[in-house]
């Protein structure tokens, strides 16, 4: 049986995707450098048998001569600070993974003869001038800025997937990922919706930045990660950009003011200043992966709050 090797094991997405191969009975071979990502979210996936874990910085070349990985059939490449928060206090990190780190797998891959899915991001849009985004959509990105070192090294990050593609036949895929959210985002991750269940179940002020009437679009981390599954097995999807995310559309303030609502919280609601380059609008056009991957989420936001709000109050 081929082995699956997911970069950012420890982070969110990744350590939610490895669960998930395990539970199929996957071999799962995760890969990361605990930089942002967390031992607690390893502790489940090193109780199985099926499981190797390697603290490895994939930037590194010799990830090339690594024994283990020599077997590898597919790799998702999950590797990068993901929230603003991380990704702009370790901004260096943040390109290196997504070029040369993308570089290095997608060497592997072409080694191995082996899949590869390359986890992009909505802020490949910047602040978009064309709403809802679609994947021939080529965005409006500043590259002079605090959140370029994420934007432009995963839009660089595509390009390298385009080349090795077309001049070497490397099964590639190219998702763009939307807002994802459950209780499994860190408590400290600084991301809006985590941010505002926490402050609210804590009496906490929950901080709006801006006037709260940018909007984002939220997917459940269950339709995220079952996306990705269906993207890497898809083959229709080779040399293909596809957007995953939800396509329902909410202003910041609303959704401040629904997570008060269903943690029946006593919080005010308070205003900062918004942060340079935060985008105006955010929402998916999900046709292609309707399309081509037969995908659509299922979990609406109200239900995907109250699962993450209920999994929050036992922590707490």
């Amino acid at each position: 049986m081929g082995k699956i090797l997911i970069s950012g094991a420890a982070g969110f997405l990744g350590s939610h995707l490895a669960n998930e191969l395990l539970r199929k009975g996957k071999y799962v071979i995760g890969v990361d450098n605990l930089s942002t990502g967390q031992e607690t979210n390893l502790k489940e996936l090193r109780k199985q048998h099926n499981f190797t874990f390697l603290n490895f910085n994939i930037c590194d070349k010799e990830i090339l001569k690594i024994k283990e990985l020599g077997d590898v059939t597919e790799i998702y490449h999950l590797a990068s600070p993901a929230s603003p928060k991380f990704y702009q206090a370790f901004s260096m990190d943040t390109i290196e993974v997504n070029t040369l780190g993308t570089k290095n797998l997608l060497d592997l891959a072409k080694k191995n003869g082996a899949k590869f899915l390359f986890t992009s991001t909505s802020e490949a849009y910047g602040d978009p001038e064309v709403h809802p985004q679609s994947e021939d959509y080529r965005g409006n990105v500043n590259t002079w800025g605090p959140r370029a070192c994420y934007d432009e090294s995963k839009r660089l990050g595509e390009v390298y997937c385009y080349e090795y593609f077309y001049k070497f036949n490397v099964q590639v895929k190219v998702v763009r990922i939307f807002n994802t959210y459950s209780a499994g985002l860190r408590n400290d991750d600084g991301r809006v919706i985590s941010n505002f269940v926490l402050q609210a179940l804590a009496g906490e002020n929950i901080t709006v930045y801006g006037d709260g009437s940018q909007t984002r679009s939220f997917c459940y981390v269950d339709d995220m990660i079952r996306g990705l599954q269906l993207t890497m097995k898809t083959e229709k999807a080779n040399g293909q950009i596809i957007n995953l995310g939800n396509p329902d559309e909410i202003a910041i303030l609303e959704l401040a003011e629904k997570i008060k609502k269903l943690t029946n919280s006593q919080s005010r609601i308070v205003f900062h200043s918004l942060p340079d380059d935060d985008p105006k609008v955010r929402r998916p056009n999900i046709d292609k992966a309707k399309d081509i991957l037969g995908w659509n989420p299922l979990i609406d936001l109200e239900e995907g709050l109250k699962r993450t709000i209920q999994v929050y109050k036992t922590r707490l």
